[in-house]
């Protein structure tokens, strides 16, 4: 599937400096920072710096040093949140939404850290 990346994303201009942020992490293949509109006490998002709309893109076009790049970055992320379970933190949640159905409401691939509370089930049960 070919994608169109729209360079006029929230995210995008983020990453441009136009719109301001509180960041918690960033290197060269990623910026992490607090969402504006927290689900859970704790609730940050990774974005990759490269220009990829969900996570089969980026799994498709992005170079393997950027996917470790940005892997990495998630895992130094939850570090710094305090959130690893194998490490004294309560644990977390990581979401990544894609399109309509994944109710993805901005083209630039993003992944949710959640944590600081129970956060019950994702899902409903299907039967």
């Amino acid at each position: 599937m070919a994608y169109r990346y729209d360079d006029q994303n929230i995210f995008a201009k983020i990453l441009r400096g136009e719109i301001p942020n509180d960041t918690v992490y960033e290197d060269e293949f990623a910026l992490a920072f607090r969402d504006i509109q927290p689900q859970a006490p704790q609730h940050v998002l990774v974005i990759p710096k490269g220009a990829y709309v969900n996570y089969d893109h980026f799994a498709a076009e992005a170079p393997e040093a950027e996917i470790v790049g940005f892997t990495r970055a998630i895992g130094k992320v939850c570090a710094a949140m305090g959130v690893e379970p194998g490490e004294g933190g309560m644990g977390y949640r990581m979401i990544s939404n894609a399109g309509e159905a994944g109710v993805q409401e901005v083209p630039h691939l993003h992944v949710h850290i959640a944590s600081g509370r129970v956060l019950g089930r994702m899902l409903k049960r299907f039967d």
